[in-house]
């Protein structure tokens, strides 16, 4: 009984996130196709690592990025780094924003594998060094973002 309670609970939680996803893409006089998507990745490296990561993510995954800019998946790429440190708990070392072009190509399946293959030829060491990069990270989170109109209602 406990168990179908906690699944009817997680399908109603599922059920309701994909009504409030899908209003928020629908509503507004801009549609949805026109607005974009925007996510915060939030990466925290084990201690004495977060040079190493920052190196890897430029050589690895940064040209990706900008790959997709190119393609028009993308409309920007930036990268934050905090400027003090924090509590533990709430430590982060950089923070990766990624504008997509709108929410559908967020969300739509996308062959980042073939990509991968065409700018690095050399999959093996590719492979290695993407595998060191979340080997050295303590936490990994992402982030949607709504802007929010103070000027309006």
């Amino acid at each position: 009984m406990i168990r179908m309670s906690r699944t009817l609970a997680v399908l109603l939680l599922f059920s309701m996130l994909s009504v409030a996803i899908h209003a928020q893409t629908s509503s507004g006089s801009t549609s949805a196709s026109d607005k974009p998507f925007v996510i915060e990745y939030y990466y925290k490296a084990k201690w004495g690592h977060a040079d190493e990561f920052l190196r890897l993510f430029k050589k690895n995954h940064y040209p990706l990025l900008k790959k997709e800019i190119e393609m028009g998946r993308l409309t920007r790429v930036g990268m934050d780094q905090s400027r003090y440190h924090t509590t533990e708990d709430g430590r982060w070392d950089y923070r990766v924003t990624i504008v997509f072009k709108n929410a559908a190509v967020a969300n739509e399946a996308f062959d980042e594998a073939a990509l991968q293959k065409q700018l690095f030829p050399d999959q093996a060491t590719f492979q290695s060094e993407e595998q060191r990069r979340f080997e050295i990270l303590d936490a990994h989170w992402d982030l949607p973002i709504k802007t929010v109109d103070l000027e309006g209602k």
